[in-house]
């Protein structure tokens, strides 16, 4: 059995993003905590995920920029989003000077 608090054990300094296993399971379920200070990606990457992910962000607050949508996506402590395969997306910006705190579950598509 494992446990643990999703605000704790963060480094004080943060040069990239923090990027965690919770727990795995099969058909490549994966949960993860990510946790951003100021990070984004890189203005020319796209996220081209083969799997589905439900993000969640914790803490903090973030911007992601969906491809083909005009408008980003701006997100505050408690919001979610599914994002199917394929859909490429990136991180725009999260907020500097605080720990946004994402929690990111991805699985196989329902075939």
């Amino acid at each position: 059995m494992k446990s643990g608090n999703i605000a704790a054990e963060i480094p004080s300094s943060l040069p990239n993003e923090l990027v965690e296993i919770l727990a795995e399971g099969e058909g490549k379920l994966r949960i993860e905590r990510i946790v951003s200070r100021g990070h984004a990606s890189p203005s020319d990457f796209w996220y081209d995920q083969s799997e589905t992910e439900l993000v969640m962000l914790v803490s903090g607050a973030a911007v992601l920029k969906f491809e083909e949508a005009d408008e980003p996506l701006e997100m505050i402590a408690g919001d979610w989003i599914e994002i199917p395969p394929g859909k490429r997306h990136r991180v725009e910006n999260t907020a500097a000077g605080m720990d946004s705190i994402w929690l990111a579950v991805f699985w196989e598509p329902v075939r």
